[in-house]
């Protein structure tokens, strides 16, 4: 390893100083020169997260629905149909055996 190999290591930036910093941007308190100096980046790097920032914001609020699958209604109506009849069946056999008023 060279001694300029070991003075410029590639620094590894979590997500979450990188959500920070583009909402830092977003707000735009700060000039772009003061924020690369604050967070010690490049100016195109603060650019390019505040980019990604906006473009994936939608996403956050379910305008998205990558990932879910439509669901099968057909044997959720059938059990509705079938539970229905049963709890007609059994009001009318508790009724005959004057277990429920006719009333209700």
């Amino acid at each position: 390893m060279t001694p300029w190999q070991r003075l410029h290591t590639r620094r590894l930036i979590n997500p979450e100083f990188k959500a920070k910093v583009a909402l830092v941007a977003l707000r735009e308190d700060k000039t772009l020169a003061e924020l690369c100096q604050q967070f010690e980046l490049h100016p195109t790097q603060i650019t390019e997260w505040k980019k990604q920032l906006l473009s994936s914001a939608a996403g956050v609020f379910g305008a998205s629905s990558k990932g879910q699958e439509p669901v099968d209604l057909v044997p959720l109506h059938t059990k509705i149909g079938q539970q229905a009849l049963e709890i007609d069946f059994l009001e009318r056999a508790l009724t005959k055996a004057g277990l429920l008023s006719a009333g209700k």
